[in-house]
């Protein structure tokens, strides 16, 4: 066989490989991000207050909303409280049944407002109200909306998203949690920090 068929026998078979190679990489990444939210938490690399706090327009309810993350500021407290007052409305305007109130009650206990109110969960064991603050609001009414409007969500996604609005009202407390939980060698994302799987970590430096 000539040294030139052998060459492109050997260019065939390449682009072969690197064809099925890219097929592969679709799918895993298909697999990933399924219907394009992914229920693996978002991994933050920094350690800062102003890093780990969440940027920008939320993807799957910031335009139905009108919201920005960005909209918690103490540079427009105004902007600040009447975002936190939108999220907080739909925890009186929205009533949750059955299987729905189940995944509220599990979400909403795990995750307090221990930077404000010092309570361990936003709501009592029943789904009510633990307490009256406005990030408790806050992160009550998005549980609810998220459950209702986009109950495709995983009961992780919709604490992340509470996560995310958690570090914003509480910016230095959380800033210093993920310095405690890098030093330690535990995955930066919003669950870790901002639920009560890590609570006080901060504080006891994880005895």
């Amino acid at each position: 066989m000539k040294k030139e068929t052998i060459m492109v026998y050997l260019l065939i078979l390449a682009g072969i490989f690197l064809i099925f190679n890219e097929f592969r990489l679709l799918g895993l990444n298909n697999k990933v991000s399924g219907s394009g939210v992914s229920d693996i938490p978002t991994q933050i690399k920094t350690v800062s207050a102003l890093d780990v706090s969440p940027k920008g327009v939320p993807e799957i309810y910031g335009k139905e909303l009108g919201v920005s993350y960005d909209d918690i500021s103490v540079s427009n407290q105004k902007k600040a409280d009447e975002t936190i007052s939108k999220l907080g409305l739909f925890d009186t305007k929205i009533n949750l049944e059955g299987d729905l109130l189940k995944r509220y009650i599990k979400i909403t206990n795990s995750i307090g407002c221990e930077y404000c109110c010092g309570l361990q969960t936003i709501t009592t064991p029943q789904g009510e109200p633990a307490c009256s603050c406005s990030h408790s609001f806050a992160m009550r009414g998005l549980a609810k909306y998220l459950l209702t409007k986009h109950p495709e969500l995983s009961d992780n996604q919709i604490l992340e998203e509470l996560g995310k609005w958690k570090t914003l009202f509480f910016p230095d407390a959380i800033g210093a949690k993920a310095a405690v939980l890098k030093a330690k060698g535990i995955e930066l994302n919003y669950i870790n920090l901002a639920s009560n799987k890590y609570k006080d970590i901060e504080k006891t430096g994880g005895v």
